[in-house]
């Protein structure tokens, strides 16, 4: 069903201001900083070496990206001491119950448009530039969260969710479509994301996060295009994890997904629908946690010595809108969640979340049974939650920040 509702065309489913950059030989940036010392110089450089592999092909993107097609063993995931040497594992068995076709239509992302693609044996990583490590602030800032756990009960450190979630069993896995629009996000100092939260531990230091949807983050890739991403971690955000591929961690086995990649198309106020299909789920046989997107296209996989928790299950499954709130001049920020409407617009309007399902011990899909669902501003973002047999359990979420009963 995900492949069919995946097509827009069936309109039914479908933080640190901008710094001066630096020169660099590709014509990178030639705005100069003067106040940048050398041995600040040399750490970025240094980074920037880290993180972009040497790769055998480079594609142009329409929206500025640049596509390097890495060889699979060279990623970075393989700078970690536990991988080094080592190739990617083969994919493992799928939940049972989970029917995907696997084609090529079912992949969504704007570098598709130039016609090229990345050779087999190679994965695409979206090129790191200078501007994108001088718009962190600092070095170590670029490619982490830096934001207090996703509690239930009340708001975080400026950051505003309406989510729904499940908890109280064991869960080895969860998937839901995502509705994608391009909210619009008022600073750079703010971002928009909806997305799943495959969580383990206390909502302390030792939390474990696996997390995945799109993200509008003008901090992190310099534009507001809704983007594919994945986080994770296991201390609380604390020293461990990173957005996409931006630190050893997650291990690419796909040459057509690049994670932080602009999504294409998005929806429409009263007009095209379109969503994305996400799997996350634990290996029976070998304990990683794969990942994928569309319909049948393995993404990669977590290796489960990155975590301490989730080496065994998830306690809880959250799906759901995030905002940064920085109330810049003491007003609440006009940054959207979702569509930028409330829940009560409904299909066409609200952005939503379908077909929420988790993996139970036995590797088999199921309905996520009673959901709960919470909105930290309900008179800036809300969420209303509900079940019938096209959706499954699904709801409606999001908002427009800023208004009348929300200043």
């Amino acid at each position: 069903m995900s492949q069919v509702i995946s097509f827009v065309v069936l309109f039914l489913f479908v933080s640190c201001s901008v710094s001066p950059v630096f020169s660099s030989a590709n014509n990178d940036l030639r705005q100069a900083n003067q106040t940048f010392r050398p041995h600040e110089e040399l750490q970025k450089l240094k980074i920037l070496m880290k993180i972009n592999k040497p790769s055998v092909k480079t594609i142009q993107s329409p929206d500025g990206d640049l596509i390097e097609c890495v060889p699979a063993h060279q990623q970075p995931a393989f700078d970690h001491p536990q991988l080094k040497g080592q190739k990617p594992v083969d994919p493992p068995e799928r939940p049972k119950g989970h029917n995907p076709k696997g084609t090529l239509s079912d992949v969504y992302q704007l570098w598709h448009m130039s016609g090229e693609a990345c050779p087999e044996g190679t994965v695409p990583i979206r090129r790191t530039t200078e501007s994108d490590l001088l718009r962190a602030g600092s070095f170590e800032k670029f490619g982490r969260k830096f934001t207090k756990p996703v509690q239930r009960d009340s708001t975080s450190g400026g950051h505003e969710h309406a989510v729904g979630y499940v908890t109280g069993e064991e869960y080895y896995g969860a998937k839901a479509s995502i509705n994608v629009w391009a909210p619009k996000v008022a600073s750079q100092y703010e971002f928009s994301l909806s997305q799943m939260w495959v969580i383990s531990g206390s909502f302390g230091d030792d939390l474990n996060t696996i997390e995945a949807g799109w993200q509008v983050s003008p901090e992190l890739y310099g534009d507001n295009y809704p983007r594919f991403f994945t986080y994770w971690t296991s201390d609380a955000y604390q020293a461990t994890g990173c957005y996409n591929l931006l630190c050893s961690g997650f291990v690419q086995t796909n040459n057509r997904i690049a994670i932080g990649a602009a999504i294409s198309p998005t929806s429409d106020y009263n007009g095209g629908q379109f969503d994305i299909s996400i799997l996350v789920w634990k290996d029976p046989k070998h304990g990683n946690w794969w990942l994928e997107f569309g319909s049948g296209v393995l993404v990669g996989y977590w290796p489960s010595f990155l975590f301490t928790h989730l080496r065994d299950h998830a306690g809880m499954i959250q799906y759901g809108g995030e905002v940064v709130n920085s109330r810049t001049s003491g007003f609440h920020t006009p940054t959207q969640m979702g569509s930028g409407y409330f829940a009560g617009e409904g299909f066409g309007k609200a952005s939503y979340f379908r077909n929420l399902q988790v993996v139970d011990w036995d590797n088999n899909l199921v309905p996520s049974s009673n959901l709960r669902v919470l909105a930290d501003n309900p008179n800036c973002y809300d969420i209303q939650g509900g079940t019938n047999t096209a959706w499954g359990t699904y709801f409606y979420y999001g908002g427009p920040g800023r208004n009348s009963k929300c200043p």
